[in-house]
């Protein structure tokens, strides 16, 4: 599993927002106590001194009988500090320094691996990505309906589009629940308002919230990407190769609307290394397209169809337009 560089920053800037709040309480906390029990800051004071001093006498080859003494005197200065607080009216425990997590003191670590707290908050900064793309802002698999899609015989398939995509559906679903290293890659294809974009957005929403790193754009904006990459007519060329690498390097990358890009002898190259390099290193991909495979051959290289068809699972998405359906309710 990998992690987004960029909202793993982000996750760690909220972790330290946490800490700058705690320590900022802690500060107001020692204040008022100086003020009432100003006794304290020179035991404070002196505790400090006694720490550096252990650190120097414990580098020393003879002084471990001096260590103990300092540490004794320490004990010593914590006993008075209590009963000062005590006296003063304050909790025992009044100046112990507040964490949010407990378990890695709001460093986002623990020993060397990744606490929960920062896991939370990257999965945060993810889900807040992915809705800031989506349209609707309610794509789960909960609100998905099928009622939309009709129940009659299609004569060139012999199933109903409701039961095509009640497959479908079941298809994503099991995908998003368990997805991994064996994942397969899929590709959506269909008319408009079938729902491929917002089936996209349920599995990016679960992948994502079970620690993936997931990536969603559309096909047309990635691949302007790699053209300002490739020709540097970004404005921010290192933030636009660390959104190119995104792409290739995402556990998840989401594709949607390929065909509607402008298709070049560039735009055909990078489609194909981004499709190349994600299977090579068994990242997985999903891509949807308005388009059918006759048409996407008409397009694209064999080299790209090749892939597509060989190494991806296709489920064409059947039926009318549900968008207008519920509009029209």
């Amino acid at each position: 599993m990998s992690l987004d560089g960029k909202l793993l920053a982000r996750a760690r800037a909220a972790l330290k927002d946490r800490r700058r709040v705690n320590d900022g309480l802690y500060e107001r906390r020692l204040d008022s106590v100086y003020v009432r029990a100003p006794h304290i800051r020179s035991i404070d004071a002196e505790m400090r001194a006694t720490m550096s001093e252990l650190v120097s006498a414990a580098l020393s080859r003879d002084g471990s009988e001096r260590v103990e003494e300092i540490r004794a005197r320490n004990t010593e200065l914590q006993e008075m500090r209590c009963k000062e607080l005590l006296g003063a009216g304050f909790p025992e425990d009044y100046l112990e320094n507040e964490y949010s997590c407990l378990y890695c003191s709001d460093t986002g670590y623990a020993g060397t691996q990744i606490c929960g707290c920062l896991m939370e908050l990257y999965k945060k900064e993810q889900q807040e990505s992915l809705s800031s793309l989506f349209k609707l802002g309610d794509e789960t698999f909960d609100s998905f309906d099928l009622s939309y899609y009709d129940d009659m015989l299609a004569p060139d398939t012999g199933i109903s589009p409701r039961r095509s995509m009640e497959i479908i559906f079941e298809t994503c679903v099991e995908y998003a629940r368990k997805f991994g290293k064996k994942s397969m890659n899929l590709f959506f294809n269909g008319a408009p308002g079938l729902g491929k974009t917002f089936l996209s957005a349920c599995i990016a929403r679960v992948v994502a919230d079970s620690g993936h790193s997931v990536v969603y754009d559309m096909t047309s904006s990635v691949l302007s990407k790699f053209e300002d990459v490739k020709f540097s007519r970004s404005d921010d060329l290192e933030d636009t190769r660390s959104e190119v690498r995104r792409y290739l390097g995402c556990d998840l990358l989401i594709l949607d609307d390929l065909g509607t890009e402008l298709t070049t002898a560039f735009t055909i190259s990078a489609l194909y290394e981004i499709i190349n390099t994600r299977l090579v290193t068994g990242r997985k991909t999903i891509v949807s397209s308005n388009l059918t495979l006759h048409e996407l051959r008409n397009r694209y290289s064999e080299q790209i169809m090749s892939r597509i068809e060989g190494e991806y699972q296709v489920l064409t998405f059947r039926g009318d337009d549900i968008r207008k359906k519920r509009n029209a309710i």
